[in-house]
């Protein structure tokens, strides 16, 4: 008998030594795929991506560059030529990029122009992972990249039998270049990006440090074409330099850049780069980092694909926000302002809208980087006291897209999670100027409409464009902020905003059945059509915006006559037509495209409004119906190719969205510590959190048929809840489901089984 169990002993230890050798031999940048969502163009996204080569949440990206100098479409899978390797920070195709300048390998005759330099390639010959970038063009030269978070390692391999040169293009502002042959370095500033007028001073300093000594060197300028020979300086509008190599080299160059100065960013390079003498080092190096990274979730048992979707959507999810400090040489972290024009102490971040990332992204965020998230949110308050407002899309600076005041929803849901890294009555002043002006920035940069948003109830249209829309998200501002004020004892904006929590109400019309326009007057906007884009609603129509209650959605299901109404009216979103009705828009744009394209009803998943409705269905007692939708919308819009996304990838949002739904949760309000239960895509993802525990979530018998949850434990207990605690993630455990191919009907049905309500408090 003893012997029995000292062999049973034995094998569970080898069981345990082998799965952990496994996971940790795993190479999970394998699985990603950065060119996911690339095959995109101005009137049909299917992700708006480029092929990053980044480390996480890091302060520059680097990517081979398709589109023109200037394009917001900087890489089309489709086009067969590159005509540079770009420094890059943007976020969307809609908002262009700031800061960028590029390199470009030339064989044979020097050609400067960014479209005549152009050098075809095919994806055969081209490799995309976050820690490496590699294409051989059809003139046998081969481009190399690998990143750290501050600059890039570059490596030029050149044909034996013709010329060689490095392009440098400054791209559309201003910039400046200097040549230091002697010690084959290149400095310089690039200055470009819109708003940039308001960023006093903003400058992206550069530094180049190549490996070969220089032939010949030159400047040029993009607007004309116009160079100089044997230059070493020169400034002003598009310069950028020149330098010829002996013909048949390998050419290593490594970049890095700052915001701060010059030195600053020679220090980034010595200190990111400095040891790394060979390519090879660099890519190892940010392998690792990515591994690391991606490991944090290790998920097993699902298809190939779905392993591949699901890291390069993770992927995807750890770029942004990005970092936007420096570590300067004792070692501290410190800024140059995007606000205010000053170098600052300590943290700051930059490149988020937060209309779509509140949603899915930072509350990814919230549970996996939680030291990270809370920098990030203390240094909104920074970036208030800088400017005088709350970031709402900051590009580097504040932008003022979109709607709504989301700020408030970072910090409220980071507060009630346990990220307490900020002073809560800072926080709640910032947010009351915030609904209490309009600033000059934007329609998010304060609040458009707020003195009648707050003495009427409501937004009027038309005297406000997208009124509708604002009234639904400021209202759940206005939770969020009422939510900080009460959890920390704040009577004064308890008050304030407590009267605002349910003026969703006063738009959601019972004769139509929808969240509709309504005048100064109080009167309904005629002809209601709710397949109608744009006018009172933002990026949608009223099929999509019925929906955004995210703080009450028991409310809602009362306003609609109840559970069977509410459930019917969900159903329909998927059966009826998925016709469009242009509307205000006076044309078709792509949102509209990409949901007929899913033809999925009017659910238009390629854009964040409607993403959340799915999980809907835990509130009005058929969550079998989110599990059912969920698997759905993640087996049919997604996927890890270049057209692997429903419309755009947007700051990490839509990528986020399907990591927490893959996981088997989504966070219908960010401001509470609850993420909804829908069904989760592999049989085992283990999470393993900052404070060292781990969050292991099975799905025994999950398959893709077997979609819907039979029954489920938390650490052993049954748990028939719609919803998991944040705290419950955060102190490790397991979470059970038993999966089948037929809902459960009977499970969270009661009302203690419901996800939080305003209504049902």
């Amino acid at each position: 008998m003893r012997i029995k169990i000292l062999l049973l002993g034995a094998l569970i230890i080898s069981i345990h030594i082998s799965a952990q050798k496994v996971d940790l031999n795993k190479d999970l940048t394998s699985y990603v795929n950065t060119l996911q969502g690339t095959n995109s163009k101005f009137e049909l996204t299917r992700g708006n991506t480029y092929p990053t080569t980044a480390l996480p949440f890091a302060m520059n990206t680097w990517t081979p560059q398709t589109g023109e100098n200037g394009d917001g479409w900087k890489y089309q899978y489709f086009k067969d030529a590159i005509r540079g390797f770009q420094q890059a920070h943007q976020c969307s195709s809609w908002s262009n990029d700031y800061a960028v300048f590029s390199l470009m390998p030339i064989t044979g005759k020097l050609v400067l122009n960014d479209k005549e330099r152009a050098a075809k390639f095919s994806h055969d010959n081209e490799i995309a992972k976050p820690h490496y970038y590699k294409v051989e063009f059809d003139n046998e030269i081969t481009t190399e990249m690998s990143p750290t978070e501050r600059g890039v390692h570059i490596r030029f391999s050149f044909p034996k039998s013709e010329e060689a040169f490095v392009v440098i293009d400054g791209y559309t502002g201003t910039s400046s270049i200097e040549i230091d042959q002697k010690n084959k370095r290149i400095t310089g500033y690039v200055r470009n990006g819109r708003g940039m007028h308001r960023v006093k001073g903003f400058k992206n300093y550069f530094t180049m440090e190549f490996d070969k000594p220089f032939q010949a060197i030159g400047t040029w300028e993009n607007r004309n074409g116009n160079k100089k020979e044997n230059n070493t300086f020169d400034e002003g509008e598009g310069i950028g330099a020149y330098i010829k190599f002996k013909p048949g080299q390998t050419i290593q160059v490594k970049v890095a850049s700052s915001y701060i100065s010059p030195e600053q960013a020679q220090l980034n390079l010595e200190n990111e780069l400095g040891k790394y003498k060979k390519l090879e080092q660099t890519t190892n190096a940010a392998k690792n980092v990515w591994n690391k990274h991606l490991s944090k979730i290790l998920v097993e048992g699902g298809t190939e694909e779905q392993l591949k979707t699901f890291y390069s959507c993770f992927f995807r999810a750890s770029l942004f926000s990005r970092k936007f400090y420096e570590i300067n040489k004792d070692g501290n972290p410190y800024y140059y302002s995007p606000y205010d024009g000053k170098v600052h102490n300590g943290y700051m971040y930059t490149d988020t809208g937060f209309w779509d990332t509140f949603r899915a992204q930072f509350p990814l965020n919230a549970m996996l980087y939680p030291e990270m998230h809370g920098r990030y949110v203390s240094a909104l308050l920074d970036a208030y006291e800088q400017c005088g407002w709350l970031p709402s899309w900051s590009f580097p600076s504040e932008a003022g897209s979109m709607i709504g005041n989301h700020a408030i929803s970072l910090l409220a849901d980071a507060w009630v999670k346990g990220i307490q890294t900020f002073d809560p009555e800072k926080a709640l002043e910032a947010y009351y100027h915030e609904a209490t002006n309009k600033g000059p920035w934007g329609p998010a940069n304060g609040r458009e409409g707020w003195k009648e948003y707050f003495t009427l109830g409501y937004v009027p249209y038309p005297k406000y464009r997208e009124a509708t829309a604002k009234t639904l998200e400021y209202a759940y501002d206005d939770f969020c902020a009422y939510t900080l004020a009460k959890t920390t004892g704040n009577k004064f904006y308890e008050k304030v905003f407590e009267r605002q929590l349910y003026n969703y109400k006063n738009v959601y019309s019972k004769k139509v059945g929808f969240m509709r326009g309504k005048d100064i007057h109080g009167e309904w906007l005629e002809n209601f059509d709710p397949y109608e884009w744009g006018g009172p609603y933002t990026e949608g129509n009223a099929w999509h915006y019925v929906w955004s209650v995210f703080q009450d959605p028991k409310g809602l299901i009362d306003l609609m006559g109840g559970n069977e109404n509410f459930n019917k009216k969900m159903d329909s979103v998927f059966t009826v037509s998925n016709k469009v009705n242009v509307g205000t828009y006076g044309g078709k744009i792509h949102e509209m495209t990409e949901m007929q394209m899913a033809n999925m009803g009017q659910y238009a998943h390629g854009n964040q409004p409607i993403q959340h409705m799915i999980y809907l269905y835990n509130y009005s007692e058929q969550p079998w119906k989110a599990q059912a939708r969920a698997r759905e919308v993640m087996e049919k819009l997604y996927n890890s190719t270049e057209n692997g996304y429903p419309g755009d990838e947007d700051q990490g949002q839509t990528s986020s969205w399907y990591v927490l739904s893959a996981l088997g949760m989504y966070s219908v309000c960010p401001g509470t510590n609850q993420y909804n239960i829908g069904s989760p895509v592999f049989e085992k993802a283990t999470i393993s959190l900052e404070n060292g525990k781990q969050f292991v979530i099975k799905a025994q018998n999950n398959n893709q048929s077997n979609i819907y949850i039979q029954s489920a434990t938390l650490n052993g207990e049954d748990y028939s809840k719609n919803y998991i605690e944040y705290q419950d993630i955060l102190d490790g455990g397991e979470l059970n489901f038993i999966m089948d191919n037929e809902p459960n009907k009977q499970k969270g049905i009661q009302e203690s089984d419901k996800p939080y309500s305003l209504s049902a408090q």
